[in-house]
């Protein structure tokens, strides 16, 4: 599968590029300028593309079978970059990928992003955001999931999760191991129109995903 990747220079999409490199996945990442591409490449990434999520990603779209976006604005920019990148970005790449037949769109969110009225209030226009960006994505008719992880850490990843579409208690989970979910739902058939929570666990990532 040719696998578009947005958000690939970021920390779990640099994870999920090395996971992508041991697979049969073709990995595109978008890049905002030239000089990312060798590292991603030296990662995993089978090509590297010029774009921005603030701007029409068509043509770098192009050819693709499926899209991961993992992009996020980051947590030292004001909410108007998160607006722009989190929920409009997310959008704009959902309806390009409609309107050019790529079915498949993979979705990193948040925990509790589907309640955002209730998150802390520095981080409601975070929860919003992926709200937004979440309901467009279901509303599409694009053959979607929805990851939503807990608090990220950089610790190495243990590979053993807990998920579900919904879990009550708010935790953590290492990055690496949020690429390892996005990698295993790219060929998880029972993955299809769903939503879930994740985060550290005792099960390994595809005993997880098959009970969900």
């Amino acid at each position: 599968m040719h696998v578009f990747i947005a958000g690939a220079n970021g920390q779990i999409g640099q994870h999920l590029l090395r996971e992508l490199a041991d697979t049969d996945h073709e990995a595109r990442a978008l890049v905002r300028h030239q000089d990312q591409g060798p590292e991603l490449q030296q990662l995993g990434a089978t090509e590297t593309v010029l774009g921005d999520l603030e701007h029409d990603c068509s043509e770098a779209m192009r050819g693709c079978d499926a899209v991961i976006f993992t992009a996020g604005s980051g947590p030292h920019t004001g909410p108007d970059k998160t607006i722009d990148v989190d929920q409009d970005g997310a959008i704009r790449l959902v309806d390009t990928a409609l309107a050019m037949g790529i079915k498949r769109f993979i979705m990193v969110s948040s925990m509790r992003a589907e309640e955002p009225e209730k998150g802390p209030e520095k981080l409601r226009h975070y929860l919003w955001a992926k709200h937004n960006a979440d309901e467009h994505l279901k509303k599409s008719g694009l053959n979607y999931t929805i990851v939503r992880p807990g608090q990220l850490t950089n610790d190495e990843g243990t590979g053993k999760v807990a998920l579900s579409e919904r879990l009550e208690e708010f935790g953590k989970i290492p990055r690496q191991d949020v690429a390892r979910v996005l990698l295993a739902v790219l060929d998880a058939d029972n993955t299809t129109d769903r939503v879930f929570d994740v985060v550290s666990g005792d099960t390994p990532v595809p005993e997880a995903l098959a009970n969900l």
